[in-house]
């Protein structure tokens, strides 16, 4: 027998007519009792699969995802949404008065997945789930807030208290930016005019040059001497990372094996390369020696200090040398120089404390510089006698043994001559910034004075005569 019934109630459909009883040819074993009629749309109001045979998995997503559902389900049933002493049946359905059959055990085998919108039934007695936040300050948005109130009493104060501050606090590290001595001499020797202009060409090695300048006013207190370079991308991705920090650190089989990253600069004549990696192989290289020309024209030579210009963690504990023996040449046994080196690592200091890789100037080399324009520090001139200036006002020579080329790459090199301070090396830009804040802060903090003053005045006349 084939039972039709609508999927869903509606209020104007007419009602079900009584179904047949049971056909003769049914066996004649079962019990009248248990011939039952059709049940009414109510029995299905829940889907289930075991008594709405014609409501699929996904007809049954549909009725409890679908608003116009439910909407019309609190019409039919005002009481099914709420599970508190109803004589419902199960699953919160219509009351059982209507003619629902009671499913009893059959509302365990409900699956809440299945209701994704409403959520699962609840048991009769029990209180209805709810998407509701809680009603708490933080989740309601209630919590205390604080918002500042802008008016002229109290913007007008801060932008003078700005000025008041930033002004004098840019004019004092300007004036002490300013009594910093510093003097710079370019001698990459793209002039022709130019003592170093003959080292340009390839020939001429070694070649040693000349350039003599004048201080005007003396140095005082301790003075640095760095090199400079520009146009000199050490900030390059695989320029950085060819590098092996444990061959660095004196790690033993990282000095016969350096790492990949080193490559094209890892190996030479099927020996490894120490140090290796690019930025090893650049490494700057020439020589800068300064003199004092006194009124007898005889050069003096002022004393260059090569020790103390690296950082001491790199000094003590990033950089070592490979341990052995007292000879820092068998150490190193097994190994080669690279390319662009004109001697081997153990080679470059006769002191044994600033020889190899714990040679200071190799160690500020290998500290990448973030900007292609840069100055490291080459040399301290350390103070004598504080009656006298470290380097007085008169005539210098500086000699220069040219061996590393910039010019094939348009790059410039320079030699640096600097005092320090309590702020550090010479910036000049640091005050001028405070000093254009705190001037812009006080011009704007008496515009909006004069603002304020007219047309608060305007406004409080236009408010009497109304």
């Amino acid at each position: 027998m084939i039972r039709v019934r609508p999927p869903f109630p509606s209020p104007f459909s007419p009602p079900p007519l009584s179904p047949p009883l049971v056909p003769p040819s049914s066996p004649s074993s079962l019990s009248p009792s248990l011939w039952r009629l059709q049940p009414t749309f109510a029995s299905c109001q829940r889907p289930l699969a075991e008594e709405c045979p014609a409501s699929s998995a996904l007809q049954r997503r549909r009725l409890w995802r679908s608003r116009w559902w439910r909407r019309w389900r609190r019409r039919l049933w005002p009481s099914s949404g709420s599970c508190q002493g109803q004589p419902a049946g199960s699953l919160g359905g219509p009351p059982a008065s209507r003619g629902a059959v009671p499913r009893g055990s059959m509302a365990m085998n409900y699956n809440a997945k299945d209701e994704v919108d409403g959520g699962p039934p609840c048991a009769p007695g029990g209180t209805a789930k709810t998407r509701r936040p809680d009603n708490t300050a933080f989740k309601q948005q209630r919590l205390p807030a604080w918002q500042p109130i802008l008016t002229a009493g109290t913007v007008l104060p801060i932008f003078f208290i700005i000025g008041l501050i930033f002004i004098p606090i840019g004019i004092g590290i300007f004036v002490t930016s300013n009594n910093i001595r510093e003097i710079e001499i370019d001698y990459t020797g793209t002039e022709p005019s130019s003592p170093c202009n003959k080292c340009l060409s390839p020939d001429v090695t070694p070649c040693i040059c000349t350039i003599n300048f004048t201080l005007e006013k003396s140095f005082e207190g301790n003075v640095f001497m760095y090199y400079g370079l520009s146009n000199f991308y050490q900030n390059h991705r695989r320029y950085v990372k060819s590098r092996d920090d444990s061959q660095l650190n004196g790690d033993s089989s990282a000095l016969l094996n350096p790492s990949k990253e080193c490559e094209p600069y890892r190996r030479n004549e099927d020996k490894p390369i120490a140090p290796c990696g690019a930025i090893a192989n650049s490494m700057f290289n020439d020589t800068l020696e300064l003199f004092l020309i006194g009124n007898d024209s005889y050069p003096v030579p002022i004393t260059l200090k090569k020790k103390g210009i690296a950082w001491w963690t790199d000094k003590n504990v990033k950089f070592r040398n490979p341990p052995g023996g007292d000879n820092l040449e068998e150490r190193f046994k097994g190994t080669t120089k690279p390319v662009n080196w004109l001697k081997p690592v153990y080679m470059l200091d006769s002191d044994p404390d600033n020889n190899g890789f714990i040679n200071e100037d190799f160690i500020v080399w290998m500290r990448t510089a973030a900007l292609p324009t840069f100055r490291k520090l080459y040399r301290l001139i350390e103070r004598k006698s504080d009656l006298h200036p470290t380097l007085p006002a008169g005539r210098y020579s500086l000699n220069i043994t040219y061996n590393y080329p910039v010019h094939y790459f348009d790059g410039r090199k320079r030699m640096i001559l600097s005092t320090i301070s309590w702020m550090g090396g010479k910036n000049p830009f640091l005050g001028i910034a405070y000093i254009a804040v705190g001037s812009i802060s006080f011009l704007l903090g008496v515009v909006l004075l004069v603002i304020n003053h007219k047309y608060r005045n305007s406004s409080n006349t236009a408010d009497i005569t109304i």
